[in-house]
């Protein structure tokens, strides 16, 4: 018997050291291991031991004979990536990362951001030196994307808040949620009161179509629609029109199929999550029978995760609808389809496309329908969207790389809802540099680069603000521990300033600037009271959705 890695795999590689038999790969160290969907068991050398299953984060490890008929399939897909990819050991001798010395004193860091890349810069100071840590988030709530962005049908992903608010117990590490930095403390005061501050902002913006009729009532971003199905304090009171048959979205990544899954399932599943109440209430009035997903490239080349793909064959009441058409591939596609050494991750997406193309169609059934090489060109209706203008794409080589560019054949998609899923952006923070092309703030390896070309002392970036947005949540983990090592490695070698103040005149600052601040035990006193409020009603927690009821909760 033997342990298997499955869909909810977040590839923070908290797995891979507590393995006693080196089996599971990629490593951090790998080439592959930042393409890589997910983490994988080699099945002959797993010895049935568990410590990878009490390592994870997300509970995404089963023992083979535990496996549900919706996980069953990554018993092969794990030894796939092995027949591909064979094992050779990698045990060398287990480095342990230097701590400061203690003569140093007391490193103190400000984070911004509570998300996972600020979670896991966090964990990883606390572990490796003598810190205190102050982390500030705008919002009242901590984790970012994990409360926010992860779909409210994927708890187990969301577990991983669980290994941080177990590392955060300490008072070394102090929360000011509800405080946001440029408004009621800026960079300087930040820097005046610390040796340095990273920054784990996210990328909170989204990419846009640029095509007519973008901005028509009933055109939106993805990213506002997941927010307010999550119970975002921003978006809470948007309003979204399910009251047609057919929705679409253009973007085919995982948070595409994320919206997807949400708009097709049974309500009466989704009221076992943590949904948003007025999510739940608009979506048990909706009318729309049929979502569909727009790719510009090919079946090869889609977005998302064939993890993620897979599980919509296992959604009760929703067909899955893939045109054989659509799976007619150009030349260049077919050789890598036919390339023995092909990635198995990347076959499987194919294969599950043309299981898809001759699968279930149920009638009374709600569809999702992937459409590929299509972009939109624009988004038509008189007072707010009626249908979205396609164009069929075709793919040529350019660099090495396959472009899809637009042919001739153009079509017209009715439809009442058109969500955008195109990729995040990330924001200028105050004065800090910022690269506008790429949407990232410049850095190397974590290190802040100012416009003249050189270091910002004692300022870092970590997560999606400082790579782009792309990786999934445990991606951060390995970035994070990038930025730290650096930073570490200034304040052993002197190079940042010492603070001129210290946590107890930070403490009064803060008070005197915001009245409405949320420390540790404010944040305690949500967690329970949702926690309490969804007990009663047969959910993981019931969420308050508004500022003002956060911060009552808060009080307690």
């Amino acid at each position: 018997m033997a342990y298997v890695i499955t869909q909810r795999c977040c590839n923070d590689a908290s797995c891979v050291s507590e393995c006693p038999v080196d089996c599971i790969r990629p490593t951090p160290d790998q080439p592959e291991f930042a393409t890589t969907e997910m983490l994988y068991i080699d099945p002959d050398t797993c010895i049935d031991c568990g410590a990878c299953v009490d390592a994870c984060p997300v509970e995404a490890i089963f023992s083979e004979d535990d496996l549900t008929a919706s996980l069953a399939r990554f018993r092969d897909i794990n030894a796939a990536y092995f027949q591909r990819h064979p094992l050779e050991s990698n045990f060398d001798p287990i480095i342990t990362p230097a701590r400061p010395p203690k003569e140093l004193g007391t490193l103190r860091v400000a984070i911004v951001g509570a998300g996972p890349a600020a979670c896991y810069a966090a964990d990883e100071l606390l572990r490796r030196a003598d810190v205190e840590i102050e982390m500030f988030d705008r919002l009242p709530t901590p984790w970012g994307l994990v409360r926010a962005g992860v779909a409210p049908d994927h708890p187990g992903t969301k577990t991983v808040s669980g290994m941080f608010e177990s590392a955060f117990r300490r008072e070394t590490l102090q929360y000011y949620l509800n405080v946001e930095v440029g408004t009621h403390i800026s960079h300087e005061e930040l820097l005046r009161h610390h040796h340095a501050v990273i920054y784990a902002v996210g990328a909170s913006s989204d990419r846009k179509m640029g095509v007519p009729g973008e901005d028509l009532p009933g055109s939106h971003s993805a990213t506002e629609f997941v927010a307010w199905y999550n119970g975002h304090p921003d978006y809470a009171d948007r309003t979204f029109d399910l009251s047609g048959e057919r929705a679409v979205i253009v973007g085919n990544g995982n948070v595409a199929l994320d919206v997807a899954r949400v708009l097709t399932v049974d309500p009466d599943e989704l009221a076992k999550t943590d949904i948003a109440d007025h999510a739940l209430d608009a979506l048990r009035q909706s009318n729309i029978r049929e979502v569909v997903v727009l790719g510009r490239r090919g079946p090869l080349q889609a977005a998302y995760t064939s993890p993620e793909f897979l599980a919509l064959a296992h959604l009760k009441g929703v067909d899955v609808i893939v045109d054989e058409t659509d799976l007619a591939l150009d030349h260049a596609s077919q050789a890598i389809v036919d390339d023995p050494q092909v990635e198995p991750s990347l076959k499987l997406k194919y294969t599950l496309a043309q299981e898809y193309a001759g699968g279930r169609r149920a009638e009374g059934n709600k569809r999702i329908v992937f459409r590929y090489l299509t972009s939109p060109t624009a988004l038509t209706g008189t007072d707010r969207v009626e249908s979205i203008e396609i164009v069929h794409n075709e793919l040529f080589e350019e660099g090495g790389q396959l472009v899809a560019r637009p042919t001739d054949r153009t079509e017209s998609i009715g439809a009442s809802l058109v969500l955008r899923s195109i990729g995040y952006r990330g924001e200028r923070l105050g004065e800090l540099p910022f690269d506008e092309r790429r949407g990232v703030v410049p850095n190397e390896h974590g290190r802040v680069i100012g416009d003249d070309g050189t270091m910002l002392s004692g300022v870092y970036v970590s997560g999606w603000i400082k790579r782009g947005p792309r990786g999934v949540i445990g991606s951060n983990r390995i970035d994070s521990e990038e930025t730290v090592e650096l930073l570490l490695a200034d304040f052993t070698a002197g190079k940042l300033a010492a603070p001129q103040a210290d946590r107890v005149a930070l403490k009064a600052l803060l008070a005197e600037r915001q009245a409405d601040l949320v420390d540790r035990a404010g944040w305690r006193a949500i967690d329970q009271a949702e926690k309490t409020a969804g007990k009663s009603a047969g959910r993981p927690r019931v969420k308050f959705t508004t500022r003002e009821d956060l911060l009552k909760a808060a009080r307690g």
